[in-house]
């Protein structure tokens, strides 16, 4: 059964415009549908109810179309039910072409934008004129109390058909509500990034003791959660050069007064020595080192960092580079989109985001790689099918993949099934809700240790005051890994290979754990 949209829209010619120019066969999914899209839903409902404005298009006798703006205050196009809209049409400028048109030929195609998420609804459905003398409850119903002016008529629209359209070339507009509710937060930001500048002066203070001294020269709201901030020479010399995939080791305070550290990574042109560039994604519900990056990170402050590291190397032969990011994700994943642009190499983007407004960088990479970037926004429904990815990709492709956990196992979970190259790299680590408590035995040290369910055996092995190596504490890097002597480790790192799992017996403490009720390591 074709959808709706389909049944009215492809005609004879339109279907042979399809095949002239190539797209026929992309089109048959929408007569293959199962879904009508006749009957508006909640989604429907929700984003018509938030619309101040529409586009409706007619028909005259004479064949030619008419197309009028209208507007109102939210919600003045009113779902009456999932196949019935309807609104309270006020005298304008008395030509009444629209509703002159209307009289003759029924029919109306309306379309309604989103223009700060980029979204668009089409809507085809047939009209029918009603006025308050025949029908006044209903011309009650389509009234906008907040507006006081004589309603003329009411235009009631049966959906004869709806289709959701792409993002592609909307450009981004904001009304003055929009904009004051994204600059509110930020001037009150700015007015306590002020008051604490004046109580603490950042520039005289110096965190860290790695061997690279940067200091913050540029900072920039990349999204309501995400921050950019450019670290520079404090001597204004070139920067040691990095690869695509590098971070850097940042020391941060917490809010208890520890200094940590975080890893960062470098998601500026490895081609610019002049300067680094992180972004760090503010998580409320995390450990602390993102909110305070973001609430004590200022222009001046020093940092000593360690030399760029990289434990996620792009491959250097001509086979086709796939990157895929979701969310902060992306923050590697850029680093190697202009390291490839620049070797003139093949490659494509996939960035899966909650929405547009969230997607760091999202503009520039739109602007930057056009087509070979294709973005996947969970609140358009637009989901990223790691299976269909993978399968529809070159065989000899390379997959490069940084993001959530639940999108590492959805992917990794594909390219095992489809024996893909896939290497990734983690920003927070694995868990999972049947995690139990396990009994540590540390051979060298003489200590028997109780890892929580909600603890890191590195956690615990350093709370008990035992030094053991480490420094992603996410399983990239491998520094943390150590031998099993006894038990079954359960693997969840991203570096170790299988013979170092299973002939070496090696494990990364900072993010496995154990199959066995004990472990026994050489530590």
């Amino acid at each position: 059964m074709p959808t709706a949209f389909a049944d009215i829209c492809f005609t004879p010619s339109v279907k042979a415009a399809q095949s002239l120019y190539g797209s026929r066969q992309a089109n048959r999914g929408f007569e293959l549908s199962e879904d009508a899209r006749n009957s508006l839903g909640e989604r429907e409902a929700e984003f018509i109810a938030e619309r101040d404005s529409f586009y409706q298009a007619t028909v005259s006798e004479s064949g030619w179309p008419y197309v009028q703006h209208r507007g109102g205050p939210k919600g003045f196009l009113k779902v009456l039910d999932d196949r019935t809209l309807g609104f309270a049409d006020f005298r304008g400028n008395i030509q009444y072409l629209s509703v002159g048109n209307l009289n003759a030929n029924d029919r109306i195609s309306l379309i309604l934008m989103d223009y700060p998420n980029r979204r668009r609804l089409k809507i085809w459905g047939r009209v029918r004129i009603v006025h308050e003398s025949d029908e006044p409850d209903l011309i009650e119903k389509l009234e906008v109390a907040t507006y006081r002016a004589r309603v003329e008529r009411g235009i009631v629209i049966y959906v004869e058909a709806y289709d959701w359209n792409c993002p592609q070339h909307i450009t981004p507009r904001y009304t003055e509500a929009e904009i004051e509710g994204l600059l509110g937060p930020l001037r009150e930001e700015n007015r306590l990034l002020k008051a604490q500048a004046s109580a603490t002066p950042n520039t005289d203070l110096i965190l860290g003791d790695g061997p690279l001294e940067l200091a913050i020269t540029g900072i920039r709201q990349l999204t309501k959660r995400v921050r950019a901030f450019e670290l520079s020479s404090t001597n204004g010399a070139e920067l040691p050069g990095f690869e695509a995939g590098a971070h850097l080791t940042v020391p941060v305070r917490l809010s208890n007064g520890e200094l940590t550290t975080r890893h960062y990574s470098i998601c500026s042109d490895p081609a610019n020595k002049r300067v680094y560039e992180i972004a760090v994604l503010r998580e409320a519900s995390g450990q602390g080192g993102s909110v305070a990056v973001h609430e004590l990170f200022a222009l001046g402050l020093r940092l000593n960092c360690s030399l760029p590291k990289n434990n996620f190397v792009l491959h250097t032969d001509s086979r086709p580079a796939i990157l895929i990011a979701g969310g902060i994700g992306i923050t590697p994943i850029k680093a190697m989109t202009h390291s490839l642009q620049a070797q003139a190499r093949e490659f494509q983007i996939h960035y899966a985001v909650r929405s547009e407004t969230e997607a760091a960088y999202l503009d520039p990479l739109k602007q930057a790689f056009g087509d070979r970037l294709t973005v996947y926004a969970a609140d358009q429904h637009h989901r990223l099918n790691p299976e269909e990815l993978l399968s529809a990709s070159p065989a000899d492709a390379v997959f490069y993949l940084c993001g959530p956990n639940r999108l590492i196992e959805a992917v990794t979970a594909a390219a095992q099934l489809q024996n893909k190259d896939l290497r990734l790299e983690r920003f927070s680590v694995l868990t999972a809700a049947t995690d139990q408590p396990v009994i540590v035995e540390l051979k060298r040290s003489k200590r028997l240790i109780q890892v929580e369910a909600g603890q890191s055996i590195l956690a615990a092995v350093c709370a008990a005051g035992v030094d053991a190596l480490h420094d992603c504490r996410v399983g990239n890097c491998g520094s943390c890994a150590v031998k099993v002597l006894d038990g079954v480790p359960d693997h969840r790192d991203s570096v170790l290979s299988q013979a170092e799992k299973d002939r070496a017996r090696l494990m990364c403490i900072c993010v496995s754990r154990a199959r066995s009720e004990r472990l026994v390591l050489d530590l």
